[in-house]
């Protein structure tokens, strides 16, 4: 026991056998077990770790390792160890390439050793990492230690993070710990997709725990760091851990490691796809950042369960009533997240409470432009805008919405190349920003010369509110045939709806869908309607399972009922406030006016499609008024339609009230949020020649079974 297999050893006989890189790893998951002021640390972290172990080797180190830990402790005093070298990072400005080589190799080791430990941990305690020193473990005279060990890492990283420059000389390692700390938080796929008072996450919850000044340092950070997005410093001839010599650098052995030791999934630095990320830090430092402000602890109130007669069923029940979430304090900074070029104190006299973090809005919008195609970058925008009024505000007023809107509705374009998740995302996006009627306005003031990925149909001098118009609709479609999610369906008619009033010179290919919209939903309407009938013939002779069918269908058509319902209200809401700005509306329901006759006298219907006919009977006896030589071709017939939008007033329709559809997050969103936010990190760390631990397959099939937080009013 306490054995590593053997390797071969270098050539070079004059180096001793103890200050070898296997001899040490190997002491180190051995049974033996090492004071933390023993000179066994220096040597190990000032190792260059060239080693190249196969997958079955490293694996057997994790074994060993994880037998041996619980007496030598070793996973906790590398920790310490880790934290000491950032302490001196931190507090010397000029600290030596050994100090930084030091802490990667700390951080390094603890990664590899510490995701074996979670991924094969025993139960849901997680008392296999042993974060604790033993009780008579002898504790050097200028040691400190007041705190417990996750603490003392997660304020040392963090203070790291925040404090010390990306440089080429840094780099390496504040990408380390980034990936350390994602990690280190993925105890949460222990615990299922849905928080519980009994759940064990001790780095994440220490990470809770830190100050606020901290906590809001470490938010700015994390955003500047995806803002200015720093590529990997190859070729730094100022930064001897990136040697051009013979000894591989330590970015060649990290990347050599993620390649074949697989001791980490360290896509970042090799790909699956064989190009590395342009950025990995931003990439990590977004994942990062999610992590953390979608994390919900649930806390058991103080009055909680004290008979101990309750059985057990019994207690988990209460326990999950007497619960609720503790505040995030990093949810919060991003919240309250300022513009550094604006400040709200001097207009509005109030001062917020805690720490500010000012950013570069400006920097930050255009990163997010430039990066929507990835999906970890639209949930930090749904975040934004969802949760931070003054970056919502901000979007608003820009003048070059595009920027956000052309990644956005390309995505959807391309929606069968798209996960679910992300097209709700999306989806939510646009519906927050259609609740500003200045939004709706100003996308049809914005006219784009082209649109080169729309294949089906030459888009030229279309506006982006009719672009968008149609994107929707073609969301809608696509839905209809694949996805078939009510939700889907609701939030791309609501934002439709949202738009409605405020449409502008709608394009006429808009127009038609638009109006191909109804009798696409019409179809499906009439189909459910004939199918209610055959169920309810089925129920006659068999009345359990006949009844039981009939009800499912009659349920899926009231939805579309109300589908069509809100269909024709986007009509009306366009035709009695904008009806003279949008002729190519008007020909749209003229030409296809045969697919409204079915639902004339339709109790849901008829009030709304009395106003479409009283349009149509206008623009009608117009038309027959005109005297024309020859047959009527498309442009005389909007030529008519534009001279008698003119004279249109209005007579005769009913006036409803104005739909507006507001987004608001379900009362449990960490249930859709904390699954998604793994699920991208997942996707990120593991190719396809990485095998996953039978927990994160497990996990990983949780994850698809998540709902989306969707909530219309």
């Amino acid at each position: 026991m306490g054995a590593v297999p053997s390797t071969p050893r270098g050539s070079d006989s004059s180096v001793r056998p103890p200050d070898t890189a296997e001899y040490l790893i190997g002491t180190f998951v051995a049974e033996k077990s090492f004071p933390i002021s023993s000179d066994f640390w220096n040597k190990l972290l000032q190792l260059p770790l060239n080693l190249h172990w196969p997958s079955h080797r490293v694996n057997h180190a994790c074994q060993l390792f994880a037998q041996n830990n619980s007496y030598t402790r070793h996973l906790a005093k590398i920790l310490i160890h880790l934290s000491c070298c950032l302490q001196e990072c931190i507090s010397t400005s000029d600290a030596s390439n050994d100090v930084y080589d030091k802490a990667v190799n700390a951080v390094y080791i603890s990664s590899v050793f510490l995701k074996y430990l979670i991924e094969n941990a025993k139960d849901d305690n997680l008392e296999e990492l042993y974060l604790s020193l033993d009780e008579n473990e002898p504790i050097p005279m200028d040691f400190v230690l007041d705190e417990n060990i996750e603490n003392l890492v997660m304020h040392s990283m963090l203070s790291f993070i925040s404090s010390v420059d990306v440089s080429p000389k840094t780099y390496l390692l504040h990408l380390e710990l980034l990936n350390f700390m994602l990690i280190a938080m993925s105890t949460q796929l222990l615990c299922g997709p849905s928080p519980g008072p009994k759940d064990v996450n001790p780095f994440i919850d220490a990470a809770m725990v830190q100050e606020s000044s901290l906590v809001s340092l470490v938010v700015r950070k994390l955003l500047l760091n995806y803002i200015t997005r720093p590529g990997v410093p190859l070729g730094s001839a100022s930064y001897s851990i990136f040697s051009e010599g013979s000894q591989p650098s330590v970015l060649q052995r990290v990347g050599s490691a993620a390649a074949n030791i697989v001791l980490l999934p360290f896509s970042y630095l090799v790909s699956s796809s064989g190009g590395g990320s342009r950025s990995p830090l931003s990439d990590c430092s977004l994942l990062v950042l999610l992590v953390l402000i979608h994390f919900h602890k649930c806390v058991v109130n103080n009055e909680s369960l004290t008979d101990r007669s309750i059985d057990v069923a019994t207690s988990d029940s209460l326990l999950k009533e007497n619960t609720y979430f503790s505040d995030n304090p990093y949810c919060k900074a991003l919240q309250n997240a300022t513009d550094f070029e604006f400040d709200r104190i001097d207009v509005e006299g109030n001062a917020h409470s805690g720490p500010l973090v000012r950013l570069p809005f400006a920097a930050l919008f255009d990163t997010l432009g430039m990066c929507l195609s990835d999906e970890s970058a639209v949930l930090l925008l749904y975040s934004l805008l969802q949760g931070n009024s003054n970056f919502l505000e901000y979007v608003l007023v820009r003048t070059d919405l595009d920027t956000l809107l052309m990644p956005i509705l390309e995505a959807l374009y391309n929606a069968p190349r798209r996960s679910a998740n992300q097209i709700y995302m999306l989806l939510i996006i646009l519906l927050i920003l259609s609740q500003d009627s200045s939004f709706n306005a100003s996308i049809h003031k914005m006219i784009l010369p082209g649109v080169p990925w729309y294949k089906e149909r030459l888009l030229h001098q279309t506006s982006l509110g009719s672009l968008m118009v149609i994107i929707l609709i073609r969301t809608v479609q696509y839905n209809l045939s694949k996805l078939r999610d009510v939700y889907l369906h609701t939030t791309c008619l609501a934002t439709l709806a949202n738009m409605a009033p405020h449409v502008h010179r709608l394009s006429a290919y808009a127009s038609q869908r638009l109006v191909s919209l109804f009798f696409m939903l019409s179809r499906k309407y009439n189909k459910l309607a004939e199918l209610r009938e055959n169920k309810m013939q089925l129920a006659k002779s068999n009345s359990i399972e006949g009844n039981s069918l009939s009800e499912d269908v009659s349920t899926e058509l009231h939805i579309y009922t109300d589908f069509l319902r809100l269909v024709l209200e986007i009509l009306n809401a366009i035709l009695s406030y904008a009806l003279p700005r949008n002729p190519e509306v008007v020909y749209a329901i003229m030409h296809r006016q045969e697919v409204f006759q079915p639902f004339k006298n339709h109790p849901r219907f008829n009030e709304l499609l009395e106003n479409i006919y009283t349009v149509l009977d206008f623009f009608n006896s117009r038309m027959d008024a005109q005297r024309m030589d020859g047959e009527w071709s498309v442009e005389k017939v909007l030529q008519v339609i534009i001279i008698n939008c003119r004279s249109w007033r209005g007579d005769g329709l009913k006036m409803f009230t104005q739909l507006r559809f507001t987004y608001e997050q379900e009362s449990h969103p960490e249930e859709f949020f904390i699954p998604y936010v793994w699920q991208l990190v997942l996707s990120r760390w593991y190719c396809s020649c990485i095998s996953l631990s039978p927990q994160v397959l497990f996990y990983r099939t949780l994850l698809n079974q998540s709902q989306c937080p969707t909530n219309l009013r």
